[in-house]
């Protein structure tokens, strides 16, 4: 069996919202390659203690995406590579997307999909466990928050330091009253896990159209009633009917986990969704885009409350007096 493989050279930054972006048109199972140093965590789960000293994070990244070459059936690569090149145009018109040059070449069977397993197994966040389905919780977290979740090929499990950040901010700011917005649900995590602290309800939008069905599984498998979470897909940024079908100054919390680079025009329009005394909970920010992102949060007429760091990333916290 083959696999046709499109190669795309873009920045480190880039890399979450590209896989999200291209999952729509079918490329799934991403294969990242970039010089990013593991954080500890990472090292850990691979059983590393100590690594050689790597090359230099340039800021270049590679993603592979794989389309199988079934037989007796037409895979028109330039079909494929036209809605790529759209796709990242479309992109490259709201962010900086590197390069964004594509490849395609033709490689052996491998199973891309099963691979992954080996190296997620179940981690903590304070005392939230997080655990996939082909591992057993173990007595001493039985008292813990169960975030049950399988990591699928384009959305998040918690482990990285974005997502960690808003959900300790989250657990700061949840009530029994709180109406929750989360921006960029993907997976459906915050939302989920929002609800698990105790929210009231919790709406969800994104740009992927394959979310629904990931947010559909983890809210089934973490036994959440449907009618407390809502999902939209739609760029709330842009169009004016996701915009009016989310609503008006109606949430307590808005969390948005996604790059600076759309949290700056997001913002600006998102603080309409805010009721007065909301808070705002932004991530996904790397340390050198803080002060742009706490610069729009300023100019959209918030207080910005407090800014917690993991690793090298940033989380800002602001509320809408």
């Amino acid at each position: 069996m083959k696999w046709l493989r499109f190669r795309i050279k873009t920045i480190t930054e880039a890399e979450d919202i590209i896989i999200s972006t291209l999952y729509d048109i079918g490329l799934e199972g991403a294969q990242i390659e970039d010089k990013v140093p593991l954080t500890a965590w990472e090292k850990e789960q691979m059983f590393v203690d100590i690594l050689p000293d790597g090359p230099e994070d340039d800021g270049i990244a590679y993603l592979n995406f794989f389309v199988e070459e079934k037989e007796g059936e037409e895979i028109s690569a330039e079909k494929i590579l036209e809605d790529v090149k759209a796709e990242l145009s479309e992109l490259s018109a709201f962010m900086d997307i590197g390069e964004g040059s594509i490849t395609v070449d033709e490689t052996e069977d491998i199973d891309w999909i099963n691979n992954w397993k080996q190296y997620f197994h179940q981690f903590t966040i304070d005392d939230v466990l997080v655990i996939p389905s082909w591992e057993k919780v173990q007595a001493r977290d039985e008292n813990k928050i169960i975030l049950h979740i399988d990591p699928g090929t384009a959305f998040g499990t918690g482990m990285h330091d974005t997502t960690q950040l808003c959900i300790r901010q989250l657990r700061k700011y949840i009530t029994p009253e709180t109406a929750l917005l989360d921006v960029g649900t993907g997976s459906g995590i915050l939302a989920i896990l929002s609800l698990m602290f105790g929210a009231r309800k919790a709406v969800g939008t994104d740009l992927d159209p394959c979310a629904v069905e990931a947010v559909r599984e983890n809210m089934e498998v973490n036994h959440i009633a449907p009618e407390d979470f809502t999902m939209m897909i739609g760029n709330i940024i842009t169009d004016q009917s996701v915009q009016d079908r989310v609503g008006y100054e109606c949430y307590d919390i808005v969390v948005a986990n996604i790059l600076a680079d759309v949290l700056v025009p997001l913002t600006p329009v998102i603080v309409h969704q805010l009721k007065k005394g909301g808070i705002y909970i932004t991530s996904g920010i790397i340390d050198d885009k803080e002060e742009v992102v706490t610069e729009a949060v300023k100019a959209a007429g918030l207080e910005v409350l407090e800014v917690t760091y993991q690793g090298e990333w940033v989380s800002v916290t602001a509320r809408k007096n």
